[in-house]
């Protein structure tokens, strides 16, 4: 794989539902190796259930798009939580988004979001962001 990227939740269930920038967050990723927050699978599944919830997809559809997760080729970097505490409640953001930016900041690799609010608290702590063009 070429070089490493830390991606959020979000953008990964993107990919997961044909949103969109379903094809461009493909093309932004692709012969890179992907890092996430150790939060990822809570945050995916959490996200999936929330759309079952809301009626935006079906149970089966819930349990395909986990299926396809399974596959996709992340490694969960390994962070001090309370570093990811201490960035949650200096710039107002919840846990998850936090962890996911500790991630980026431990591992010193750019940050792939789809999130301008994260994007925005991301650039505050000197973190390199990847552009997705959709």
């Amino acid at each position: 794989m070429g070089t490493r990227r830390t991606w959020q939740a979000a953008a990964l269930l993107a990919v997961l539902l044909n949103e969109p920038d379903r094809g461009a967050l493909i093309d932004a990723t692709q012969g890179h190796g992907l890092v996430a927050a150790p939060s990822l699978p809570w945050e995916v599944g959490n996200a999936l259930v929330a759309g079952v919830r809301r009626r935006r997809t079906s149970p089966a559809a819930l349990l395909e798009a986990w299926t396809s997760y399974r596959e996709v080729p992340v490694r969960l970097a390994e962070i001090v939580v309370e570093r990811g505490l201490e960035i949650a409640a200096q710039f107002h953001v919840c846990a998850y988004d936090a962890y996911v930016l500790e991630a980026a900041r431990a591992a010193r690799l750019p940050l792939l979001t789809l999130d301008r609010g994260l994007a925005r608290v991301a650039r505050r702590l000197g973190l390199k962001l990847m552009e997705v063009q959709p």
